[in-house]
């Protein structure tokens, strides 16, 4: 959809909201030291000396394909997003909102799904995510 006709409409209860990880690494040239404070205690030693260029190579086990992504995102994915407390209560909620992405894949879900999740009302989650302003990249699917 047209990035100007969707700043017009008001996203609602029912909106999906997902991570639009392109616009945010446009929009924020720090997002990568954003995503590494997310990292497992084991990955936060690991990575230490990440780059922030560092890519690595998967093969499609299928296909052979090979293609280039970024280490730290596929780390944090792959890995510490599907660590028992990742998902901690203690978390800012669009910290806690942009966790939910990171361990389901980035599956677009609504303010209604995310409420349920989160143990937060679904109009507290629609008016922090909701409004013309976008916060580490969640935005209407």
């Amino acid at each position: 959809m047209d990035s100007r006709i969707s700043s017009l409409i008001k996203p609602t209860l029912k909106t999906k909201f997902h991570v639009d990880f392109e616009w945010w690494k446009s929009q924020d040239s720090n997002w990568k030291v954003y995503l590494q404070a997310f990292l497992c205690p084991e990955h936060q030693k690991l990575l230490a000396d990440y780059s922030y260029t560092d890519q690595i190579d998967l093969i499609d086990s299928t296909t052979g394909e090979v293609t280039r992504v970024d280490a730290l995102l596929y780390t944090l994915t792959e890995h510490c997003a599907k660590q028992p407390d990742f998902l901690s209560g203690s978390s800012a909620l669009v910290d806690s909102i942009f966790k939910i992405f990171l361990v389901n894949g980035n599956t677009p879900l609504n303010a209604l799904e995310l409420s349920a999740l989160l143990s937060k009302p679904a109009e507290t989650i629609l008016r922090t995510i909701g409004t013309g302003r976008v916060y580490k990249g969640i935005k209407p699917a």
